[in-house]
């Protein structure tokens, strides 16, 4: 009897010793060099894993441009976050198809990227190359291949943010067909998640200034696309993105630069400093969307109505819930600054 009890004893020692000590997902953050996005770090850096900021770009010659912000690396090495700043290539759809053909070009970024690395201490580098087209979806894999393969040599690791691209293969409108041929088709997610270290969902950016007003992020478009990538990425290597930011629709000047008139409904980025205020300044009744698990809010300005969406401290936590159910690597949070302060509510300490 003795002996049944001690072992139930250890059992329930044991499980508890686990919980205690799981690792919690981890919090990988996004910063740009704007002073509110420092003022995030400096405030909440003991709750950060992994900073990622925007330091460096790369040219369809390979030359990697750019230099960290000192203060915050000086910052990040004080506190023991590791740092592995985003190397991107502005979004050119032309140069970048041009570095992906040009082997001399790609030598040159490889080498690059290693110097900067080991002359900053960063743990790596993550790759940002957005508004490809989906002929070049080899050619982008061959890239992440030949990148990983020579980080990996110096100990060096690399991620990468990737446009989320259920259901796989191009809509039946217009809008998803041209998502596809410049925006999701270009990712090969199975490829990908066997060459990199971590694959960042960015789970972002459902509705655009492209788009009828919408949620930044619904949960259902969330999980389709979550579940879409977990069929070819391990788990583990697996990041999901959460938006911190919203977006507000106006209707726009309706007169352009050539004085001709035309439909013009707007849209722009809006950070929680903005939005909550707004809120408040037209006596907007700020709603919750229990089926997209997003806050949101409308309000008249010249007899218009202009929309609100916003991931708010709420819609966070129940994504950061996501995560940890799924057993996921962690989260990628775009972008420091941005956030409801009550985000940080819900993170633990990081642990180095």
């Amino acid at each position: 009897m003795k002996r049944w009890i001690s072992l139930a004893l250890w059992l329930s020692l044991a499980l508890a010793s686990t919980s205690v000590f799981a690792k919690a997902p981890t919090a990988l953050f996004y910063m740009m060099d704007s002073q509110k996005s420092i003022n995030s770090l400096e405030a909440h850096i003991d709750k950060i894993d992994l900073l990622v900021p925007t330091w460096f770009g790369v040219d369809e010659n390979g030359l990697v441009s750019g230099a960290p912000n000192m203060y915050v690396l000086n910052l990040a090495k004080a506190h023991h976050l590791p740092v592995m700043p985003i190397i991107s290539a502005g979004g050119d759809r032309k140069k970048f198809h041009d570095l992906l053909g040009d082997e001399t070009a790609k030598k040159a970024m490889i080498n690059g990227m290693i110097e900067q690395a080991k002359l900053y201490g960063f743990t790596g580098f993550q790759f940002d190359f957005e508004n490809i087209a989906w002929t070049d979806r080899d050619a982008l894999t061959l890239l992440a291949r030949q990148t990983a393969e020579a980080l990996h040599k110096h100990g060096l690791k690399l991620s990468m943010a990737v446009v989320p691209n259920a259901p796989g293969y191009a809509g039946r409108g217009p809008f998803g067909k041209w998502m596809w041929e410049y925006w999701r088709g270009a990712y090969d997610l199975k490829a990908l998640g066997q060459a990199l270290d971590l694959v960042c969902l960015m789970t972002y950016d459902q509705h655009t200034r492209w788009t009828t007003p919408g949620p930044v992020a619904g949960m259902p478009w969330v999980m389709d696309n979550l579940q879409y990538a977990l069929k070819v990425v391990p788990k583990e290597k697996l990041s999901l993105g959460i938006a911190l930011y919203g977006y507000h629709w106006f209707a726009g000047d309706p007169v352009g630069e050539d004085g001709k008139e035309k439909s013009n409904i707007s849209a722009q980025y809006i950070d929680a400093d903005e939005s909550f205020p707004l809120a408040r300044q037209f006596n907007a009744t700020m709603q919750w969307d229990p089926v997209e698990h997003e806050s949101w809010f409308y309000f008249y300005r010249d007899q218009m109505r202009e929309w609100v969406f916003l991931p708010d401290a709420h819609a966070f936590r129940d994504r950061y819930d996501v995560v940890k159910q799924y057993g996921l690597e962690g989260f990628c949070a775009w972008v420091l600054g941005a956030e409801d302060p009550k985000v940080w509510d819900e993170l633990p300490n990081a642990v180095r």
